[in-house]
């Protein structure tokens, strides 16, 4: 083998050129092609278990580690910080001691910290369950008893972009694959004409951190994230070039087909090569099937109103939700959407250091209703059982004032919820001191999230690994425990 490998070698002159181009060319990154290999009987057959994916391949469907909860994920990420003494922590020790310095110090990020502020929003008990909700999300609060949450989060960076980094990627700094990524290189793709992984931006712009926050890190790019708009083109250069028919780019596809089969049978164990292939494949079908996928006109008008498409204020995420839908109905493993996008000012953000009010109701009018539709939607067809839906933030706030109306970071709690997959609702896990501090009992880090959200999906976290740099690298590097209310 070795002696045939380097009798066609040569003087590899041609090959680091055409090397050089695949590493740096366009393309569509982070797609594959893998069916058409697959059908030429090129590939070979799908391994299950643990362990690095078929190199051919990267998107055969895999077995999982056991039997799954879910199939799919929705990942609703609110940038820029929600304030859970707002929205699902109520804190009454706020209003008691209102005023007054908190007894310990506390670590501020920015200037003008204030004395404790209480919460300008009423909380009110919603379902059997009685969980307490304010008052900005009147759609969601009548949904407590599907949803399962969290009052005890914490992470470790008070600063956006490393935070960010963390609840996508369980480290705080660049680099690392996202959890879209470990899924669809753990679990593979259920669709030959669409993405495993989606992303979908908020319409102001993307999240702080950008298009690290998909990232596929050290895995090869095609576990990464395939950014998705809400509006247009769902891929910006999908459709072929105008005057280009559909014979001469079949044609095209077919002779670098050739060509790189060539290549992979002199180089077996270039995998990116492989990659890249698949990438081409997977983007012609996509011309047919993305803006298909992502053509909410064809819903009925209850089911537009239901996710509020007949309301601006509504209409960007509510499409989003829908889309989201679509998506994992047609086979998509993991769809992740941001709310918030760095715009013009900050306000563009649930980053609330100005005006917590104003900022918290606008951000939550903007997606109670969408999550909400999004929750009835999947119940009624079927689908929620076998979709696992987690709504986040990078970090919560302050119980403090900031310049008397705002609230600063505060890494040290937040509240998540999850719903779908089983999961049982109308819980609350965890909780945080008497002022929204600092977590304080069952203290759940993104470690213990991640290594939750596999478990849902059949992976055992501590065996779904990847070699790299000589180690065996897992989205929860050394650490995760499971949510045992959440797996129960």
């Amino acid at each position: 083998m070795h002696d045939h490998h380097h009798h066609h070698c040569r003087k590899r002159t041609f090959w680091d050129r055409r090397n050089f181009l695949f590493q740096s060319g366009g393309g569509i990154a982070g797609l594959a092609l893998a069916h058409m290999l697959d059908r030429e009987g090129v590939l070979a057959a799908p391994a299950d278990g643990c362990g690095d994916p078929i190199p051919g391949n990267p998107f055969a469907p895999r077995a999982p580690h056991f039997e799954p909860r879910a199939t799919a994920v929705i990942s609703l990420f609110m940038s820029g910080g929600v304030s859970q003494v707002d929205t699902f922590d109520p804190k009454p020790a706020l209003t008691k001691y209102a005023g007054q310095p908190m007894a310990e110090s506390v670590v501020v990020r920015q200037g003008h910290p204030g004395p404790l502020m209480p919460s300008p929003f009423e909380f009110h008990r919603h379902g059997e369950s009685g969980i307490e909700v304010s008052e900005i999300f009147p759609h969601l609060a009548k949904k407590v008893d599907e949803m399962a949450f969290i009052r005890s989060l914490y992470g470790r960076s008070n600063d956006h972009i490393q935070a960010t980094y963390e609840m996508q990627s369980g480290q705080i700094r660049m680099g690392f694959p996202a959890v879209g990524s470990w899924v669809t290189y753990g679990l593979g793709s259920e669709s030959a004409s669409l993405p495993a992984f989606v992303v979908m931006n908020d319409y102001r712009g993307g999240p702080l951190g950008g298009p690290n926050d998909w990232s596929a890190g050290f895995m090869p790019a095609a576990y990464q994230g395939t950014l998705f708009r809400a509006v247009g083109d769902p891929i910006v250069d999908l459709q072929p070039p105008e005057g280009m028919t559909v014979e001469q780019q079949r044609a095209r596809l077919d002779t670098l087909a050739r060509l790189n089969e060539m290549d992979m049978a002199r180089n077996p164990g270039n995998s990116e090569l492989a990659a890249r292939i698949s990438s081409y494949e997977l983007a012609y079908r996509m011309q047919g099937c993305a803006p298909e996928a992502v053509d909410t006109s064809s819903e009925s008008e209850a089911m537009k109103k239901l996710y509020g498409l007949d309301n601006a204020l509504t209409e960007p995420f509510g499409r989003q939700c829908l889309m989201a839908r679509r998506l994992v109905e047609r086979g998509v493993r993991f769809v992740q959407l941001f709310h918030g996008g760095l715009g013009v000012q900050n306000t563009d953000t649930w980053d609330a250091h100005s005006n917590l009010k104003e900022n918290h109701t606008q951000h939550a009018a903007e997606t109670d209703q969408p999550i909400a539709g999004l929750l009835t939607d999947l119940k009624a067809r079927g689908m929620l059982d076998s979709t696992l839906i987690v709504w986040h933030a990078e970090f919560g706030r302050m119980p403090i004032s900031q310049r008397g109306v705002g609230r600063d970071h505060n890494p040290g709690a937040m509240t998540g919820w999850m719903a779908g997959a089983g999961i049982q609702g109308g819980q609350v896990v965890g909780a945080s001191d008497e002022f929204g501090y600092k977590a304080e009992q069952q203290r759940v880090s993104p470690h213990d999230l991640h290594a939750t959200m596999l478990h849902l999906l059949g992976m055992d976290h501590t065996k779904l690994t990847y070699r790299y740099n000589g180690r065996d690298m897992r989205l929860t590097d050394v650490h995760g425990t499971l949510i045992p209310q959440i797996v129960a």
